[in-house]
């Protein structure tokens, strides 16, 4: 054999190499804050709630 690196195993290890870097990239992406939209969901939620329950409240009055 000779000291030459081998081009299918160059190409081999730049792939891996290129898979690696897009995998590390997608974890960056997928870390979105979460826990801040479901607490907007949820105080959303909560102010439809007592919206409906303010208009149902004077209508049983009458």
């Amino acid at each position: 054999m000779s000291d030459e690196p081998n081009e299918i195993l160059a190409e081999a290890k730049a792939v891996k190499d290129r898979e690696r870097a897009a995998a590390e990239k997608d974890d960056k992406a997928r870390n979105w804050p979460l826990g801040a939209f479901g607490m907007g969901v949820g105080i959303g939620s909560a102010a439809v709630a007592a919206a409906v329950l303010f208009a149902n409240r004077s209508r049983s009055k009458k």
